[in-house]
């Protein structure tokens, strides 16, 4: 499972070994800049639409990356019975590769609440 960490001005976002198989990297930092806007979702799950290349274990778990020919450019790494992260992003802010991010995490409430104060600090 992903593990996200919010230091100064920056959501770190640091994958497993076997989700970097289908995301495609270890890492990603992304400045609060960047953020349009963070919640906490109960189901993670079906937030993942469109086209994809990635992992999907019906019901249970998708990671990979969403909406190849259309649509929002989501990467995903949900699971059933978690709390997830939701990331609407600025894409342009983030090199252009994604519009969404979709994390489940145990702490997602408590992040969703930390990147929202950090965002409002500093409008």
């Amino acid at each position: 499972m992903a593990s996200v960490t919010v230091t100064g001005d920056v959501v770190h976002i640091r994958f497993t070994g076997w989700e970097r198989i289908w995301i495609g990297r270890e890492r990603l930092a992304l400045r609060l800049t960047a953020v349009r806007q963070a919640a906490q979702v109960d189901n993670p799950l079906r937030l993942a639409r469109g086209a994809r290349r990635g992992c999907v274990v019906s019901g249970f778990t998708k990671v990979g990356i969403w909406g190849l020919f259309g649509g929002p450019r989501q990467l995903v790494s949900a699971r059933r019975g978690e709390p997830g992260l939701h990331l609407v992003l600025d894409r342009a802010a983030t090199g252009g590769e994604f519009d969404e991010i979709v994390l489940s995490s145990p702490a997602a409430p408590g992040l969703a609440e930390t990147i929202r104060r950090a965002m409002a600090a500093r409008a």
